[in-house]
């Protein structure tokens, strides 16, 4: 009996714990659509990319934001990435349709994190072949500018209906291929067991109904630089890569 006392008041902290941990860490402030806490940009490139991130979101409501940082305060750019989506609710509230471009040059690390209304667009896969075809390569060669306009290029051009084209670098990048198998296969048996299990439970039973939920984000905004999130919310979506 006291064993299992133990355990249910070990359960009971373990989320304090999290939140705790996860208090501890310091956000920038949300001062525009490029937050360059590291300093990679220079004033005329970053008035480019906020200008282009502005009409993307004239055009689609779909937000978003590149962010630099000075360090990722002993944390995972994953952790990281969706806490911050979050916190700055990029995206509107009723469709989740944020992204966040995550550079931490210190860690050597970069992200592009996806919020729950796109991540049918920006596939894990997709965000994949954008890190390793157009980010890394310029960052690997010192061009971390470069790099970063790209990647916000494309992240662009997939969100407004030129996916397709982006996915078509891997079949020139054997190295990405293989990564993107190796990635999707795991999937497809994991819809392959959802789909058998889905013609036995119609089999088995009359007017059965499946219906999904919708997540919403939270309400914190900044007026910093008159932007600010919209109330959208992240899951975690989205992929990383490192140089």
């Amino acid at each position: 009996m006291k064993r299992w006392t133990s355990a249910l008041v070990v359960l009971a902290v373990l989320p304090a714990c999290g939140a705790a941990l996860a208090a501890e860490l310091v956000f920038p402030n949300l001062t525009g659509r490029v937050v360059d806490e590291a300093g990679l940009l220079d004033a005329a490139q970053e008035t480019a990319l906020a200008a282009k991130l502005q009409a993307l979101e004239e055009k689609t409501t779909d937000q978003l934001v590149i962010v630099t940082l000075s360090s990722l305060q002993d944390t995972s750019i994953e952790d990281f990435g969706y806490q911050l989506g979050r916190h700055w609710a990029i995206g509107q509230k009723d469709k989740n349709n944020g992204v966040l471009l995550i550079v931490a040059p210190n860690e050597r690390t970069v992200r592009i994190e996806v919020g729950y209304g796109l991540e049918g667009t920006l596939t894990d896969a997709l965000t994949k072949i954008i890190i390793e075809t157009s980010i890394l390569p310029r960052f690997r060669a010192g061009d971390m500018a470069g790099g970063i306009m790209a990647g916000a290029d494309d992240v662009i051009s997939a969100l407004t209906g030129d996916a397709a084209a982006i996915a078509e670098r891997a079949a020139t990048r054997p190295e990405v291929k293989d990564e993107l198998f190796a990635m999707v296969f795991p999937v497809m048996i994991f819809l392959f067991v959802i789909l058998i299990f889905i013609l036995i439970w119609r089999g088995g039973t009359t007017g059965g109904r499946w219906s999904s939920g919708s997540s919403s984000g939270g309400s914190w905004s900044s007026s910093g630089g008159g932007f600010s999130g919209g109330g959208g919310s992240f899951g975690g979506g989205g992929s990383s890569g490192s140089w």
